[in-house]
Order: C-alpha cells, then structure tokens, then sequence
C-alpha cells in the first residue's frame, strides 16, 4: 500500500487531537483562572531508501534519500502565561499577580494547587474554594461572624475589626511555586496536582522567593485568546482537510493500478 494512506491517517489524527484542545480552550474562554493548552507536532521515523555516502578523493559525498512515514502529537502543553485581571470589589475574591498558586486541600487532606481566586465562607468560617476545599492559611484564619470588616494584604496577611472595634490578627494565606509549573497535572475543578516533572511544592509567601502579590477585589481571567484559537482552528481545518485529500489521491491512484488487470 501507498505511505502517503498512513501520513494521511496521521495527519488527520494529529489535528483533530488539536481542534480538541482548541475546543476546550475556547469552552474556558471565561473560566477563572484556566491556563490554556497548546499542540505541538513532529514526525515520526523515515524509512531510509539510500544511505549517505562520504566524499572521496575523486567524488563528492551524496546524501541519504529518506521517505518520511507521518507526524505524531510531540506535546500537548499548557500555558501558564499570566491572565489580565477583573475588579469584583469582593474581599474573598483573590487575583495573584506574578508567579506562585494557592494550595487548597480536600476532606482526605490532599494537596492542590490553583490561579482560581474564588474563596467564600463556610458554615465553621473556614475559607473554601467553590468545590468546599479548603485554603491553606497558617495561623489563627477564623474570621468571627460578629466582626465589623476585615481585609486580605498584598502579602496574603488577613486582618478583621472585632466586635469591640479593635483591629485583629486571622492569619496569612500560604503561596506555593514550584521548578517547572508546566509540569503540573491539571486535576479538574480549576486546580493543579505535582507530578513527576513539575517539582515538589516551595512554600512561600506572597512576594517572598519569587512569588507574586495577592490583590483583594480582583480574579484573574483566562489566558485564552480568542483571535488567536479561531486562527489555529482555521490551520487545524486546512491541516485537516489537506490530509484528507491525500489519502483521497492516493486511493484514486491504487484504483488505476487495479484497473490495469481487466
């Protein structure tokens, strides 16, 4: 059978492979904090009809003649680029500016690590994220029901007036980076895991060991850009569409070859 069938075949896995990572890019278009995913291609071995040959004293060298045999997916990555950032006016509500995540555990004290700055109230005062878990924060974090007001520092510092009128200490939110933030595992809910690539968690404080600052009343957007996913979406359809055609080329031209027999 012809090579050109199977480069097609590939072709046309690789860039649906892509126009899925492009459709969940543009689904988070507006998803707090998402970082968005890019594919990258390369091809796969070459079947070498002819070795190279060196030069001599009385012929030049002639290099090697090679049929490629198709692309593969080289990496799916994920973008951690910062996103811009929206005024909410909310106290809960915390954009990181700069580098570094926050660490929010589950029930079962599991560790993962998010740009999603969403946090609320729960019923004992703890603060949580959307899916009820909980912020890392060291020291004393219960903020009092009774308490006039309080407010959340560049430096992730929490301080609440009490009911008395007097200016209290609740804490300070715990930042985490790490080596390779492109390493991290995306484990849904707007959250990262370690894995084996991304290094162990730093932990840090806001603005200390190169992490960012935390501003109160803001959450960061995604970095989705949408001009940008139509163009790839329009290259991936022509990648596509193009690798069609050669795998339609080429069966017309297997059915000349059975046409010689009638």
């Amino acid at each position: 059978m012809l090579r050109s069938l199977y480069s097609g075949i590939s072709g046309m896995k690789n860039f649906q492979t892509k126009l899925d990572v492009i459709g969940n890019n543009i689904a988070n278009v507006n998803t707090y904090g998402f970082k968005k995913g890019r594919t990258t291609f390369s091809d796969l071995i070459s079947q070498t009809t002819a070795g190279a040959t060196a030069p001599n004293g009385t012929q030049g060298g002639i290099n090697a003649k090679q049929v490629g045999l198709g692309a593969q997916v080289a990496s799916i990555d994920t973008i951690h680029t910062q996103g811009s950032m929206q005024t909410t006016g909310r106290v809960l509500d915390l954009a990181i500016s700069g580098e570094g995540y926050f660490e929010v555990k589950d029930a079962n004290g599991a560790s993962f690590y998010t740009r999603t700055g969403n946090f609320y109230f729960d019923g004992n005062r703890n603060i949580v994220n959307s899916s009820g878990q909980t912020l890392s924060i060291e020291g004393d974090a219960i903020i009092p029901a009774d308490a006039q007001s309080f407010s959340i520092g560049t430096d992730g510092k929490i301080s609440y007036v009490d009911a008395d009128g007097v200016l209290q200490e609740g804490g300070q939110i715990q930042m985490f980076t790490f080596q390779n933030p492109e390493g991290l595992d995306k484990a849904g809910g707007n959250t990262f895991q370690v894995s084996g690539n991304s290094g162990p968690a730093t932990q840090t404080f806001a603005g200390e060991e190169g992490s960012g600052s935390i501003n109160s009343g803001y959450l960061e957007m995604s970095n989705v850009d949408l001009s940008e996913e139509f163009t790839e979406m329009i290259v991936a359809q022509r990648g596509f569409q193009s690798n069609t055609k050669i795998i339609t080329t080429s069966d017309e031209i297997l059915q000349e070859l059975v046409n010689l027999k009638r």
